[in-house]
């Protein structure tokens, strides 16, 4: 087990450590969402709830150690989140989050203590599951619960303590139960639980299917526990936000604009100047490094590394990228899983694909378009050109409505630009293609061959001229309308 958060209690130890697992409760439809999307699979902060909750569960245990229990689309949930390395226990009929950790009884079994987290609760920190772990090892409880002040509790079960600093927990009393006197108490059940898994199996088989719905309810083990008079005790967390679930697409919006802000926040106190961060939107695994500026409405998104003294200007949308220092990127750029070296250009309106490499103090212009190419030092392309499948040297000039032809109807094919090439403005390179280290291309060439070092190569048909031709052929014409008549 990791120590991460409070050191673990020394009192929670015998002879060795005890062995704890995670189940994160992951099966649910999420029908007030209205949606063909599993609940968990909608995002936040630039990904999915349940790989929220993955993150921070496995920063308190392996990986190996943590089990999702999955149920509607389990195909589509497994899929998602499948790279996390984490187990999955299929609850084929979800029956409540009771029925679930029967489901997984035999996974769980070989443990000594079961964290139990909701995978639509994003917010969750790894540092409050190591505490609410901590609290219950050092309290040796049967049930450990999570629970927070609210300043609106409707709709939440309460808290009820033996006593205000009591940790042992009398009862959970649902909404409709309650009573105004303790509907007024604002310590709500936050639905994240620690269980002794003895006490949790040898006890799991007494929860009852006698409510509106017909479900096994975990929360129902407070009682359980309490009348074989195992200890039940709750930890209360300081911040409530991150006991929030999301059931509706307002508090996916809610959620997704708190862990924003904070990311926002935490960038600027790293020294990234945001300005109007409200209106930014930036993921949760970015990094950005000190005295980078990010104008308004800018998207940062996936796992995009961006270095110092950069700056992103307006409505450039940015994901899976990785930026050096001092980069400019213009206004309307759209980045998608490319590199950008020290002191380049981008911009206005650059579109870089998948693939694209873009070398030191290199620029890439108004409407450039790229996909797997590699743009040497220096190199320029700064109007209208699409580059594919390209391999470009140092210094090289590329002239306006520049094309690589890279697709033959069947395959791609490479063009090769050496260093100091001189592309002509209009031209296209028809790939296979090589054109050698400081050749020139005349403009409006159509390029079929390679080029050696140092050659000029024109491809484009001789000019021809013929004097008076439109004279002649307007008056060969006789107008139709008063519109095409000549002045007179």
């Amino acid at each position: 087990m990791k120590k991460n958060g409070n050191a673990v209690s020394s009192k929670a130890f015998t002879a060795t450590a005890p062995r704890v697992a995670v189940a994160i409760m992951a099966a649910g439809k999420g029908t007030r969402l209205k949606s063909q999307l599993p609940k968990v699979l909608h995002e936040v902060g630039g990904k999915p709830l349940l790989a929220h909750v993955i993150a921070a569960a496995t920063r308190v245990v392996p990986p190996n150690d943590v089990f999702a229990v999955i149920g509607h689309e389990a195909d589509r949930v497994r899929s998602a989140v499948a790279h996390t390395g984490v187990n999955f226990v299929l609850q084929a009929a979800q029956r409540g989050t009771g029925h679930a950790l029967m489901v997984a009884q035999p996974a769980l079994s070989s443990y000594d203590h079961v964290i139990v987290l909701s995978g639509d609760a994003p917010q969750i920190t790894p540092q409050t599951i190591a505490r609410l772990l901590n609290f219950h090892l050092d309290e040796q409880a049967a049930m450990t619960l999570l629970s927070a002040d609210l300043d609106h509790p409707t709709g939440y079960g309460r808290v009820l303590r033996k006593s205000p600093r009591s940790a042992e927990v009398q009862a959970i009393i649902e909404e409709k139960s309650a009573s105004p006197a303790q509907k007024r108490i604002r310590e709500i059940n936050a639905g994240f639980y620690v269980f002794a898994v003895p006490q949790l199996f040898s006890h799991i088989q007494k929860l009852s299917t006698a409510n509106p719905h017909g479900e096994y309810y975990l929360t129902d083990m407070a009682e359980v526990l309490r009348k074989a008079r195992e200890r039940v005790v709750a930890w209360k967390t300081e911040n409530s936000a991150e006991v929030l679930g999301a059931n509706t697409r307002v508090e996916l919006s809610f959620i997704d604009y708190q862990m924003r802000m904070r990311k926002c926040h935490e960038l600027m106190a790293e020294g990234v100047t945001i300005f109007y961060p409200a209106t930014c939107v930036i993921d949760n695994d970015v990094e950005i490094a000190p005295d980078t500026v990010i104008e308004p409405f800018v998207q940062i998104l996936g796992r995009t590394r961006v270095g110092t003294a950069c700056r992103i200007r307006s409505y450039s949308v940015i994901r899976d990228s990785e930026i050096a220092d001092g980069v400019l990127i213009r206004p309307g750029c759209i980045l998608e899983e490319a590199r950008i070296g020290p002191s380049a250009v981008l911009g206005p309106y650059s579109h870089l694909r998948p693939g694209s490499d873009i070398g030191e103090g290199a620029h890439v212009g108004n409407f450039v378009e790229t996909k797997k190419i590699k743009l040497g030092k220096g190199s320029k392309a700064n109007h209208l050109t699409y580059l594919g499948d390209a391999e470009i040297g140092a210094g090289v000039n590329i002239g306006a409505g520049t094309i690589t032809c890279n697709y033959d109807g069947v395959a791609k094919h490479t063009t090769v630009i050496g260093d100091g090439v001189f592309i002509g403005s209009d031209s296209t390179l028809v790939a296979p293609v090589r054109v050698g280290k400081g050749a020139y291309v005349g403009a409006a060439s159509c390029i079929t061959e390679d080029v050696p070092e140092d050659a000029l190569a024109v491809g484009r048909a001789r000019q021809v001229v013929k004097e008076r031709w439109a004279r002649e052929k307007r008056a060969a014409r006789k107008p139709t309308t008063e519109a095409e008549k000549p002045p007179s």
